[in-house]
């Protein structure tokens, strides 16, 4: 495994996260595709196993469930100091209750303990907001960001989806007020959704930010054919949402999913492999999160760091792309809420 930085840190990464959101007591979340704690440790230790040491989760995922299952295997089989882990806050855990989430200074507080408690830590590597909270100030959300870091809770601080004009006013106020800064950004990227090319990635090169790419394979669209794109237990159950997020001609995408399988053929890999590869050719990503539910889904994204796409096969990959609905729009919570109520199954990532 050869690690990377991640952004201006000296922190080194795997250049794959594993994904816990995939990981959760059925009973807790989503009793179809998140599995339970005794399938998902033999995919955390062959993991780390494999040389990845970037494990991240929330503590939305399954209701703090997936946290606990993370933090248990982690203990069993990694030294803590060995591994980088990363987990979230501001949806809420105590629906209806007052301050059961968002990103008040109570709230994070409250919550970082939670978290640290589930994952039987005395710290975080990375502690990210899961997206912003229009009902607080900003520079309280900040502040208290700061003082989680500044107490030893959590080494560095990471955001979540947002416009580009609200990174950037996150990232002055930071600097402004000498708070810690935002390490790392994890957006939505790949393949089918590259709107983030058009001012985030550039914002993010230009500050040292390194990205965390969430859905990298397009809710497993780019790891099949076309006409297989609603083939998993997820995105069968999860497609009124994954609609959302993939909004362009029928045509376009399966241009770029058959291009894929292309590709693909000419390596003698997988697609999965090639949709990874093609991430990693933008040097602002330092890691895509891989939601792996199989042994097979961790070797593909750990062989993709191998493979080498050409800038010709880069080219094709990307021709036949069409401007889309702009998903990084969606960061405000009350405009989430409002999605989350209209869609049946919506699942909060």
């Amino acid at each position: 495994m050869r690690y990377t930085k991640l952004g201006r840190t000296g922190l080194d990464v795997s250049p794959i996260a594993v994904g816990a959101m995939s990981y959760g007591e059925p009973d807790r979340g989503h009793p179809v595709w998140s599995l339970p704690e005794e399938d998902a440790r033999p995919l955390i230790r062959h993991a780390l196993e494999a040389g990845v040491n970037f494990f991240d989760t929330a503590n939305l995922y399954s209701y703090g469930s997936s946290e606990e299952i993370l933090g248990r295997a982690l203990k069993d089989f990694a030294n803590r100091d060995d591994v980088v882990v990363t987990t979230k806050v501001r949806h809420p855990m105590r629906p209806g209750s007052p301050n059961g989430g968002g990103l008040s200074r109570k709230a994070i507080m409250s919550e970082i303990d939670h978290s640290l408690r589930r994952l039987g830590t005395d710290h975080v590597d990375v502690y990210m907001i899961h997206r912003l909270d229009a009902d607080t100030p900003l520079e309280e959300t900040l502040e208290a960001l700061h003082d989680v870091v500044k107490s030893g809770k959590a080494r560095y601080l990471g955001a979540s989806s947002m416009h580009a004009w609200q990174f950037a006013k996150a990232l002055h106020l930071q600097e402004r007020h000498g708070w810690t800064r935002f390490a790392t950004l994890q957006d939505h990227y790949n393949l089918l959704a590259r709107e983030e090319e058009r001012e985030m990635l550039p914002l993010c090169a230009d500050e040292g930010v390194a990205t965390m790419v969430w859905s990298p394979l397009a809710r497993g669209r780019l790891a099949r054919p076309f006409d297989e794109a609603h083939a998993t237990d997820r995105a069968a159950t999860d497609g009124a949402y994954a609609d959302l997020l993939y909004r362009a001609t029928a045509d376009s995408d399966r241009l770029i999913v058959d291009e894929v399988g292309a590709v693909a053929d000419e390596h003698g890999v997988s697609r999965a492999q090639v949709a990874l590869a093609w991430l990693r050719r933008n040097p602002v990503v330092a890691a895509p999160v891989v939601g792996a539910r199989s042994i097979r889904q961790i070797d593909d994204a750990v062989a993709s760091l191998d493979l080498r796409l050409t800038d010709e096969q880069a080219r094709r990959l990307e021709a036949p792309y069409t401007p889309r609905y702009d998903f990084q729009g969606v960061s405000d919570s009350r405009e989430l809420d409002r999605i989350k109520d209209g869609i049946p199954g919506y699942a909060n990532l």
